[in-house]
């Protein structure tokens, strides 16, 4: 994922128009914002006015969410961006915040992803590298997992911090391992507050809906996942369900 930052978050960024702020993004939008467990609005979301301090931040949408620790300091304003997901593997995102000093740390989520900045690979996080101040390109990357690239301005006499979270990558969500199933089961879709349940591509809230079926209709199961139940239908096409809207039966 690229993220660039306009020239107004580059002024931000340098402490010039604040004392202490906070800019939020997240996929989907119209996420709810929760600092230090009040709820201040939905994203995108900006605060300019904010103390200096430890804030526990939380974000939620429709059974997904995130939460994490941020710390402000004086004159800078961080950034957060998420990709929201209903279970941790599909969750990914970055927080991006100042202090005093030189260069930029980056630190992630697996530990070890690879760090390229401006086109040169400078090595595995956790990893503090020092640079000039301006705008420069970090791509950080994983085995088994998407790569996130991010630009952002570096102003004089700052360190950037940058907190990496990578997803992993498609073909490893469908691999997480589960248990054997030794016979053919089928689930149950149970009532919904929609009256029916999507099927989607790919086991997160994120995945295109491919089908709808109704309470009563009961899927040949083919994988139980964390969350999610990847089912074939009586059509013979294949998706995933919530597992909260399904009961695994033995066929009768």
């Amino acid at each position: 994922m690229l993220i660039r930052y306009s020239p107004k978050m580059a002024e931000l960024l340098l402490g010039k128009t604040v004392k202490s702020g906070i800019n939020i993004q997240s996929s989907p939008s119209e996420a709810s914002v929760f600092l230090d467990s009040k709820e201040v609005g939905k994203t995108p979301f900006e605060d300019k006015n904010l103390e200096p301090k430890e804030y526990l931040v939380k974000l939620e949408k429709e059974g997904a969410s995130w939460q994490g620790k941020l710390k402000l300091t004086p004159q800078t304003v961080a950034i957060i961006n998420r990709d929201l997901a209903t279970n941790q593997a599909s969750s990914s995102g970055e927080i991006l915040s100042l202090d005093r000093g030189r260069g930029v740390t980056v630190i992630s989520n697996p530990t070890g992803a690879q760090v390229e900045i401006d086109g040169k690979v400078l090595g595995n996080t956790p990893i503090s590298v020092n640079l000039t101040p301006g705008e420069h390109t970090i791509v950080t990357s994983h085995s088994n997992y998407l790569k996130r690239s991010i630009k952002a301005n570096l102003p004089d006499q700052f360190n950037l911090t940058v907190s990496v979270d990578l997803a992993l990558s498609e073909a490893d969500l469908t691999a997480i391992s589960t248990p054997i199933i030794t016979q053919t089961l089928e689930v149950l879709v149970l009532p919904t507050p929609t009256g029916f349940l999507r099927v989607r591509d790919k086991p997160s809230l994120l995945g295109k809906e491919i089908a709808q079926v109704k309470p009563g209709d009961k899927l040949i199961l083919l994988e139980a996942l964390d969350s999610w139940d990847r089912v074939r239908l009586g059509s013979g096409a294949e998706g995933f369900v919530s597992s909260s809207y399904v009961e695994k039966k033995n066929p009768q």
